[in-house]
């Protein structure tokens, strides 16, 4: 199995949804991976929208999507008052809940405190992972120890890969390792040339929330790093910032 727990399906949170750019995102997806969590920011625009797409592209049953024999795990990225980021995963009714939790909390100055958080998924017996730890705009490590204690995860995220280099790998296992918490693959992609740029690996499936915590605790998932990560994720930030320059998708 190959799993990306890290990626988005627009190229920009002001960007309006494009029922295009998500179906081509996907086919690609389905090109590189067997599972993906859909993990979009939860203050972007129409957030709402995404799942409400999907379910008319794709079908939903026992906890996941599927697309093109692509298996698809609701999620949401959510902002924390600390200034990290924490990837929810879930299903989708308990995506669609914590969204709906998660409403006054969606401008800057009002964003929900990282225990709160937890309370919140943990009750809707979602997964949560710490998504770029050390990303210097908005980081993790610098958060109290046991709280970081109650994620299921951290990310080794493509982007930082990228911007940072391959001594963050380091850093988020000297981390992960510290809090006994394993570490897994998050691409961060908003545009489908990164793909494969680093993924989990993993015996068996994963078809839902409960098998992946399943997974995590039993850390049945190592991950693999492309040779051209680099690449990869070069050209997908290259096509994003165009695509946030000119506005307008055409479709593959």
């Amino acid at each position: 199995m190959r799993i990306d727990l890290h990626t988005h399906c627009k190229w920009s949170k002001q960007s309006e949804l494009s029922r295009d750019y998500l179906k081509d995102m996907l086919t690609h997806a389905s090109q590189h991976l067997d599972v993906i969590a859909l993990t979009e920011h939860f203050n972007t625009l129409q957030f709402e929208d995404i799942y409400d797409q999907l379910e008319q592209l794709a079908t939903y049953e026992n906890g996941h999507f599927t697309y093109k024999g692509l298996i698809i795990l609701p999620g949401i990225e959510v902002d924390v008052a600390e200034g990290g980021h924490i990837v929810v995963i879930g299903e989708l009714m308990a995506i669609r809940r914590l969204s709906e939790h998660l409403e006054p909390h969606r401008d800057r100055s009002r964003f929900i405190g990282l225990a709160q958080l937890l309370k919140q998924a943990h009750s809707l017996h979602c997964v949560c992972i710490g998504a770029h730890p050390f990303r210097e705009e908005n980081p993790l490590s610098h958060i109290a120890h046991e709280l970081l204690r109650e994620l299921d995860a951290f990310d080794l995220n493509g982007r930082d890969l990228y911007k940072y280099g391959l001594d963050m790998e380091q850093r988020v296992q000297q981390l992960a390792q510290l809090l006994e918490l394993p570490v897994v693959a998050g691409s961060d992609t908003h545009h489908y040339e990164q793909y494969g740029a680093i993924v989990s690996v993993g015996e068996g499936m994963v078809h839902n929330v409960e098998e992946l915590r399943t997974m995590l605790q039993m850390r049945g998932l190592s991950y693999q790093i492309a040779e051209d990560y680099a690449d990869r994720v070069q050209r997908a930030e290259q096509q994003q910032k165009l695509l946030k320059q000119t506005g307008h998708y055409i479709a593959d």
